[in-house]
């Protein structure tokens, strides 16, 4: 379960298209407090997943083979597949230009009500889906599995915290570094988005496939 929860997390924390976003609501009027207000939500959105498994669970992970686990390690196998099978048609796929979408233009103007709904919007469902059928595997009873979870979701979060916390610290030397960041990022999101995709669908696909079988 570390091991899958490390690979979903660290792929969530390094997608270019919420990283953009943030980076252009912390340059934006308020930006600091409606960085955090993403952030918070990000994160709420990641706890309250975790909660409603554990809730279905009862916090005991359930028997290796039974309907629940075969059931868990089947959706993920499915996210893997599918994770593959998007990243091999984004690399087939011609490249287009890049063009910002429409709602970065209104960002300056948004509320904190709207960052926070952005960050709801722009999680990358299909990870957090897979992170949830691998934390069916979860003993609450355990430290280190509690640990394990409360490491996933910072792990998650890390890169907003990271820009949050430059920003606050250094809010000059922040913002020119962020900005020469999302330029690359926009450069490089088809790239970013299909390795992310590939490498995350691979792992989860062998080991749910190991899960399975073993």
């Amino acid at each position: 379960m570390v091991v899958d929860l490390i690979v979903i997390g660290t792929a969530i924390t390094l997608g270019p298209l919420h990283n953009s976003a943030f980076i252009l609501l912390l340059a934006s009027r308020r930006g600091v407090r409606k960085g955090l207000a993403f952030v918070l939500s990000w994160l709420a959105n990641l706890v309250v997943v975790i909660a409603c498994v554990m809730l279905l669970t009862g916090g005991t992970p359930p028997r290796h083979h039974s309907t629940p686990s075969t059931t868990a390690l089947a959706a993920k196998l499915a996210i893997g597949v599918g994770l593959v099978v998007f990243g091999g048609y984004r690399l087939r796929r011609p490249p287009r230009p890049h063009r910002p979408p429409n709602w970065t233009g209104r960002i300056d103007n948004a509320s904190l009500g709207t960052a926070a709904a952005l960050a709801w919007l722009l999680q990358p469902w299909a990870l957090v889906g897979a992170g949830a059928a691998t934390v069916v595997d979860a003993d609450l009873s355990s430290l280190s599995d509690w640990l394990a979870l409360t490491g996933y979701c910072l792990l998650a979060t890390l890169s907003l915290l990271v820009m949050e916390l430059y920003t606050v610290w250094a809010p000059d030397a922040a913002q020119a570094r962020l900005n020469a960041l999302r330029a690359w990022l926009a450069q490089h999101q088809n790239q970013l988005v299909i390795t992310l995709a590939l490498l995350a669908g691979l792992w989860l696909t062998a080991s749910s496939i190991y899960a399975l079988v073993t």
